[in-house]
Order: structure tokens, then sequence, then C-alpha cells
């Protein structure tokens, strides 16, 4: 197969000196100002009169915070599904679905033609940053991987069409990333998850792929497909794909799937990229090494804004963008977008490790804390102090998810429960018990809030679930593949309760440990 990988390598040095000398700062102004005038004749821009728009601060004075809910209040249901200069102008040709991962109701995304093009643009910075760091790369000199949601859309309309997001952007698909593409489009289509993964598996054995992107979870099932079709070679990805160069990540905290991953690769020069990329538009990428953070795109047709998450509930919360922020606060990420969404609370928050180049990290969702009684946890504390303590037993966390336990009449307090899948074989109820006890301390080093109030807390309570519980909950409620995701933190009750219902028709036997068993 002929090596396209030169030709990108021009474009690769053409986009790293830019980058280089980029001011975010002014390239933001210009992307707001660009988002604008091309909005300006729209229903929004002329609720909001943008004709008299010309910097942020005006921007951030007419334009208030929204979130979906109220974009689809306002503007988007009353003519859904055809958009027609409502708040982007033209039509809006595709939507991406998103279930709410505590909910689960399906919302509705509108992408335009502009945001699946900014999305190629982020799609083509992630290859760039890795030429960069790899001079001897030959990564189009194979297939490169995309495990994503089914390209098979459903039709809302004339020319209105509405599926996954990455299988919008396997459709429209530009010719020179087709070229290279896996999978092939008869396999693309296939809308279920399971008969198009165990497709995928089959397919991919002794094809000459290069990278992989997905959600970390699913390519590790990805993973184990392989193994179970060719069960003599290796639990190493080198054994399948020799000349894989680069596993791109996101949707969720890597932490409880790196030493899971760390085996897969053993003996492979492939490395992880991590990506920020949302429904509503291609967010970051890492330009550094794994765990070094993401750098925002700032010239790729977003503007960002952000509010410190403690103020996000308040009347009058401050509205920080590249100009203003700081490393080391807790914000929630706000977009303005070519695909008409305008300061819109996406329901992440943010940390900046640093300011030039901003580089960030993804803390968690804005609904994904556990605060029932104060202790405002944050998504990626409980994803730290699991896999610590997982790793300080020896054991490793599938996949875990937490929820609280509110007081009832013959008990007072409440607490935490966990719910954990451990890989086989699982550990002791000894071990199970330390583990549990350690999370705790750890979350209490972490975290005042969570120490301070602890000691009004019942102990947390650990619920061990058989392997494939998680996967199979996930496909009971139509949630497998694409940008599905299990909850870390689950605020719902009735969602907890679904869950732990779930599990208890199907959980090994409960070790006693610190608050007991569930």
């Amino acid at each position: 197969m002929l090596d396209a990988t030169p030709l990108l390598r021009v474009y690769a040095g053409w986009r790293s000196r830019q980058l280089a000398r980029e001011d975010a700062v002014n390239a933001q102004k210009r992307e707001l100002l660009k988002l604008i005038g091309k909005a300006r004749d729209t229903q929004f821009g002329r609720d909001h009169g943008f004709d008299a728009v010309t910097d942020v601060e005006t921007f951030q004075e007419r334009v208030p915070l929204r979130r979906f809910e109220d974009f689809w209040e306002d503007y988007w249901s009353a003519a859904f599904p055809v958009l027609t200069d409502c708040t982007w102008p033209g039509t809006v040709p595709f939507f991406a679905e998103t279930s709410g991962t505590t909910t689960g109701k399906t919302k509705y995304i509108p992408c335009t033609h502009e945001m699946n093009r900014s999305n190629t643009f982020a799609g083509a910075d992630v290859l760039v940053h890795h030429l960069r760091d790899t001079p001897g790369s030959t990564l189009l000199a194979g297939l490169n991987f995309v495990l994503g949601g089914s390209t098979g859309l459903r039709e809302l309309a004339p020319g209105v069409r509405t599926g996954d997001l990455s299988g919008i952007a396997a459709s429209v698909m530009p010719g020179w990333a087709r070229w290279r593409y896996f999978p092939p489009r008869e396999l693309e289509t296939i809308a279920d998850w399971e008969e198009r993964l165990d497709a995928l598996a089959h397919a991919a054995i002794g094809k000459d792929i290069r990278s992989i992107s997905g959600t970390p979870s699913w390519l590790l099932i990805f993973f184990d497909r392989l193994r179970a079709l060719q069960p003599e070679n290796e639990a190493r990805l080198v054994s399948f794909f020799p000349n894989l160069e680069m596993i791109v990540h996101g949707a969720v905290h890597f932490a409880p799937y790196r030493a899971s991953f760390g085996e897969w690769l053993a003996g492979s020069r492939c490395k992880t990229r991590e990506v920020y990329a949302a429904s509503e538009g291609f967010i970051a990428i890492a330009d550094r090494g794994d765990g070094e953070g993401m750098r925002l795109i700032a010239d790729g047709g977003l503007f960002y804004e952000f509010v410190p998450a403690d103020e996000l509930g308040s009347a009058n919360p401050t509205r920080h963008w590249l100009a203003t922020i700081e490393p080391g606060v807790d914000y929630a990420i706000v977009l303005t977008t070519c695909a008409g969404a305008w300061s819109y609370v996406l329901g992440d928050t943010v940390a900046f490790l640093d300011d030039s180049p901003p580089r960030l990290v993804v803390t968690g969702r804005t609904s994904f804390m556990l605060s029932a009684f104060g202790e405002h946890v944050i998504a990626s504390e409980l994803d730290d102090a699991v896999t610590q303590a997982a790793e300080t037993i020896g054991a490793r966390v599938v996949e875990f998810a937490v929820g609280s336990v509110y007081p009832t009449a013959d008990e007072a307090r409440g607490g935490h429960v966990y719910v954990v899948e451990f890989d086989e074989p699982g550990p002791s109820p000894e071990a199970c018990a330390r583990f549990m006890q350690l999370a705790d301390d750890d979350l209490a080093a972490r975290n005042d809030d969570y120490r301070s109030h602890r000691t009004a807390m019942l102990p947390p309570q650990l619920c061990t679930v058989a392997p494939g519980t998680f996967y199979d909950w996930m496909k009971k409620r139509g949630q497998l593949g694409g940008q599905h995701k299990v909850p870390r933190v689950i605020n719902d009750s009735d969602l907890l309760r679904d869950l732990l219902d779930f599990a208890d028709k199907r959980k090994p036997p409960e070790p006693e440990g610190p608050g007991g068993s569930l």
C-alpha cells in the first residue's frame, strides 16, 4: 500500500509552525466575530442585536448562558426537524443524537456543514501532533480504524438526517481521509452494536491497522473480541497489528483504563493520544504525553467561555474567556459554535494546566458531582481514588459508578455506594474491604469538603458485581457503543436503583467492608 505519510508530513510541518506562533487569545476574538458575522441575520442574531456586537464584553452582555433545554424550548423545538435560519444560517442538515448519561433522554444536537468541517480540521490536528512526536511515522501506509457509530442515519425530513456523531462524521468524510479509513462502508451501516463489533473484529484480523480511535471502554471490549477470534495470540495488540502507532481515546477519564491499555500495548511502539470531542464540538487534543493535558483548539470555529464551577448556579456568574482564565480553577465550559449554539453550557468541567498555549484537563460533569451531603466530590477525584485503591490491592477495575444513599426513618445518616466491576479474578473479601477504606481515605486527602462532611456520613458501601454486568446494563438501556458511556456519578435515585437491582440478580457474594455490604 502506497505510503501517503510524506504528503501529510508537509501539512503537519506547516500547521505545527502555525500553532507554535499562535496567539490563542487573538484567535478566539477572531473566531467569535466570524461566528457573529455569519449569524447576524438569523432569528437568534436579531433577537440579541448581533449588529451591535463588536467585542467579547458586548457579546456576554447580550447573550445569556443557556443549556440545551433552553435552546430546545426557545429556538429549536417548534421548527424541529427543519431548523432554517434559527440560530445558524441555512437549514441544519444533521442532528447528532446523544442520550443524557443520567436520564437516558435523547437530545438532538444541531450539526452543520461548518461543524463537520471544524471536526475534520480538528481530526487533522490529531495527526499533526502525532507526526511531530513520531518523526519516523508511516501512519498513512496502512489503515486508520475508527470504532464509532453506524453511518446508517435516519431521515427526519428531506435533507435532514440524524444519528451518532461519529456516524455523521464517517458519512461526510472527505476523500483524502476515506482513502486510509477502516471500516469499509458495508460494515459502517450495521445498526446493531454487537453485530457490528463482531463484524469489525473479523474484518480487522490481518489488516494493516496503523491507528485506532474510540471510547476506552468500548475499545477494550473490541480487543477482547479480537483475542477470542485468535486465542493463540497473546493479549497484546502487537500480535494483531504489528504496525500500530497510535490509539486516540476520549469521552471518559482515562485513569481507570490506563493499566489495561498498558498491558494491551506491551511490546508495542504505539502511543496513546487523548482528545476532547463532544457532540457540540471538538475542543482539545493532547499535544504532549499521556496525562499532561490537552491543547485547546483556538482557531477551529468555536469560542469558549469558562464559568467557575461553584458560580454556575448563581444569578450572575463570572464569565471568563481565554484572556482571563487562571490555571488550577475548576471551570464549567461554555461553547459558542458554528452549529448555532451560543454561550451553551456544555455540562463538563475543566481545569487549565497552562494558559500559553492553553492546555486543560477535563475534571468531570456539572451534573456529575456527589454533593448530597455538602461533600462536593467530582468525577475525576473518584476516578483517581478508585484507580489508586485498586492498584494498591493489586486488582483492576473494569467499570464503576457511585451514587448517594439517603437518610431513612431507620438511619439518620446518608452516604455513598460504590458499584464496582473488578477484572477476573476478583479481589478477596479482605482486599475489597481494604479497597473501600483506601478509596475513602484518598478522597478525604484530596477533598477538604469531603473530609469535613465525612464524619456525619455513613462509611461508603461497596457493591461488587459479576463480570459483564455494566455491559449488560448498558445494553438493557439501549446505550451500547458510539459515544455512550457508563455514568461515573449517578445522582438520579431511580437510575441508581435500576443499576443496583440489575446487579443484585448477578452479583457475587458481598464482602464485609467499611460500612458493611450493601
